[in-house]
């Protein structure tokens, strides 16, 4: 594997020609060799859990990285930036797994249905945080719906809700893995855009579903 200056990975990672491909599939495999002994303190690496972990954060961090590059000041290597930005992303998601219990076809296909029993079940909540959580279901529900393409809520289903691997989620859509990667790029940013218009923040919305 080639040794990259910081300079190198951002050129890479910004082009579009064989060198984006290679630097993605590179620093790919960077965080899945980190991630083992970064979790290792709240995940064993023998958990059925960890491997399904490890691939989704791989995702989700190269799709935060490549929204980011711009705030990436050269103060670390830029390796040790992506790796901060995994472990972040992996710590949260090992938070909020129960998010997990719901359904994306639920939250889009019928504003009128009862929320996702998974995803609203908190019998110690008060009257008013429940009427809060619906309130946001209905507005992420709607976003979703206003906002993505079909493709792009396929891709979100199929990595984000069926945890699919990335190479069967393109084989399915008939895709390759860098065009995916692609497309939830560009998922996520009409999705920041959008929460911006509506004064909210995916803190907001995570927020909104905590056990208070």
């Amino acid at each position: 594997m080639t040794t990259r200056s910081n300079e190198a990975w951002l050129n890479d990672l910004r082009s579009t020609g064989p060198e984006h491909e290679i630097a993605l599939g590179e620093l790919r495999g960077i965080i899945q060799n980190g991630l083992p002994y970064a979790l290792s303190r709240w995940l064993s690496p023998t958990d059925p859990l960890f491997q399904p972990l490890v691939e989704e954060v791989t995702q989700d961090t190269l799709l935060r990285v490549l929204d980011q590059l711009d705030t990436f000041e050269g103060r670390s290597l830029f390796t040790t930036w992506v790796h901060k930005i995994a472990v972040r992303i992996a710590l949260t998601e090992l938070r909020r797994k129960r998010w997990r219990d719901s359904s994306l076809d639920e939250l889009t296909d019928n504003e009128d249905a009862p929320p996702p029993p998974g995803l609203l079940a908190d019998p110690q909540a008060s009257p008013e945080i429940s009427a809060e959580r619906t309130d946001m279901l209905a507005r992420i529900r709607r976003i979703l719906d206003e906002e993505l393409t079909n493709k792009q809520r396929e891709a979100l289903v199929l990595l984000g809700l069926q945890d699919l691997p990335m190479d069967e989620a393109a084989k399915r859509m008939k895709t390759n893995r860098n065009a995916l990667y692609k497309l939830l790029h560009d998922a996520r940013l009409r999705l920041k855009r959008r929460l911006a218009l509506e004064d909210l923040t995916p803190q907001d919305v995570l927020t909104a579903f905590e056990h208070r």
